[in-house]
């Protein structure tokens, strides 16, 4: 498959990672990941407004990662250092209880900004949908 764009890639295909669910078509592009931080598959992560770096989103923030920006794809080390082209899902569906949530957050509060990206939360995901 040919990105449309350097660096974001779009799928029709079965993904193997368990954080995606149903066919729906999903959206994912790396990112640069701040450092400081070890994070897990699955964290709800906010973007930096200044930099333009993700981190975990905290609901008491106030550099722009205070607003749900995507989902992490892998776990990531950044403890000694930013990483680069780190695969973040912008788009699609995703298991609802294989989100790690920042202090603050619920599923609740990340939903509707996940949804407004075209990220959609599902708690279980009819077989055969």
């Amino acid at each position: 498959m040919t990105p449309a764009l350097p660096g974001i890639s779009t799928t029709t295909s079965p993904d193997l990672n368990p954080l995606i669910v149903g066919d729906h078509d999903f959206f994912s592009r790396p990112v640069t990941i701040l450092s400081g931080q070890v994070l897990t598959a699955g964290t709800v992560l906010g973007k930096i407004t200044t930099g333009g770096k993700y981190v975990k989103s905290l609901s008491a923030s106030s550099d722009g990662s205070e607003v749900p920006d995507g989902v992490l794809l892998v776990d990531i080390d950044a403890s000694g250092g930013d990483k680069a082209n780190v695969p973040v899902l912008f788009a699609g569906a995703v298991d609802q209880t294989k989100l790690v949530l920042g202090a603050g957050h619920t599923l609740a509060s990340v939903w509707r900004a996940l949804a407004r990206m075209g990220l959609f939360l599902y708690a279980s995901y009819p077989s055969g949908a």
